[in-house]
């Protein structure tokens, strides 16, 4: 019964992408491989974790075979935490939507080296060695307890994948230079190694902050790197990476310092292109919107003391309250300005340029300055 699960949840994944079309048309390569030649679940361990409204718990593939292949097939937007480390999750098997889209920005080519940081589970690099072919794919995890279970895994999948154990952050400079350098975790700054350890030519394939990731080409000297955002998905950081402090933990109990009356109406933060503006003029603050019976509420803060709130209801009406030195609503506000001046470009004209000393993120073209006020 628990392969008749597997198989049937296999399938789900496969028509619910097919009927979005989520899978990329220019590398057809990538549907084969997720489906049929490294399936999802043999890379997922048998216990896994999910919150069950009050802390993460585990679901063990030995005691409930069936949640547990609801959680390794859940959907193509949904994760599989894997790793929970101080209650919190530290590794997980990324959605299978946005590992098919990171692979798609890669244009990854059979032969092509290929340095992966962030091995995990291995199962992005056994994606990328179904690809690339023996011998190709070097992987760095800094958690040697999953560098050597990913390890086996490779072995039993039989692919021929090096696992490194170390800090993704500096890369892996002895298998290189590489032809393409792909990251599973989420980074502010793009380290300056993963550009040098890529050719000429080379394509870079990242996850930037909170929102998205981008596909940087190096220069043909090798002294930069510029690209596109390429989509949406929330990933990890990097290990030991301060994550700041949830929701719930910055708006605590007290009453609220102030009530705030909005200056535009805050259904505009449920647009993604205006959010992910935000991100990088006010890359602090975070914002969650959610929708119940018609009624909106947002939440804002910075993961350290300031905080607002703020409900709309069906005909427009709004409450908000602010706590904390920063008014947040305005910063976002002032965001909303800037965005709206440079005119509204939407999340896929924005670009990134990386060289030895700085990075700075653009809109329209790479020689149009930095976008942030």
């Amino acid at each position: 019964m628990a392969l008749e699960r597997l198989e049937q949840r296999r399938l789900a994944l496969a028509q619910t992408m097919d009927a979005q079309g989520a899978w990329p048309a220019d590398s057809p390569w990538v549907r084969r491989a997720i489906l049929d030649t490294v399936p999802r679940h043999a890379f997922a361990p048998d216990l896994l974790w999910t919150w069950d409204g009050h802390a993460f718990a585990g679901v063990d593939r030995s005691t409930d075979p069936d949640r547990w292949a609801d959680l390794v097939y859940a959907g193509p937007d949904d994760s599989t935490i894997t790793q929970v480390l101080g209650g919190l999750p530290s590794s997980s098997l990324s959605c299978p939507s946005v590992v098919a889209d990171m692979l798609d920005s890669l244009i990854l080519e059979p032969g092509h080296r290929t340095l992966e940081l962030g091995g995990g589970q291995a199962w992005n690099a056994a994606l990328l060695a179904a690809r690339t072919g023996a011998g190709n794919v070097t992987t760095v995890e800094i958690d040697p307890g999953l560098a050597e279970l990913a390890r086996h895994r490779l072995a039993a999948a039989g692919l021929d994948v090096s696992v490194r154990t170390g800090d993704g952050n500096a890369g892996w400079p002895e298998a290189g230079p590489y032809d393409r350098v792909i990251a599973t975790y989420a980074v502010d700054q793009i380290p300056w190694a993963w550009i040098a350890q890529t050719k000429p030519g080379g394509r870079l394939v990242a996850p930037w902050g909170r929102m998205g990731h981008l596909a940087l080409t190096v220069a043909d000297d090798g002294q930069s790197a510029t690209g596109w955002v390429q989509g949406l998905g929330l990933f990890m950081p990097s290990r030991g990476t301060d994550q700041g402090r949830e929701y719930h933990a910055v708006r605590g109990e007290d009453p609220p310092d102030r009530a705030v009356i909005p200056a535009r109406d805050l259904r505009a933060l449920t647009d993604l292109h205006l959010v992910f503006a935000l991100r990088v003029s006010a890359p602090d603050i975070r914002i969650t919107t959610t929708e119940t019976d018609g009624h909106l509420t947002v939440e804002l803060h910075d993961g350290v003391s300031s905080w607002a709130t703020a409900i709309i209801d069906p005909a427009g009406s709004t409450i908000a309250y602010e706590g904390g030195p920063r008014y947040l609503l305005s910063e976002v506000e002032a965001g909303r300005q800037h965005w709206k001046q440079r005119g509204t470009p939407p999340l896929w004209d924005f670009g990134m340029t990386v060289t030895r000393d700085r990075q700075h993120v653009w809109a329209g073209t790479a020689d149009s300055g930095p976008y942030a006020p």
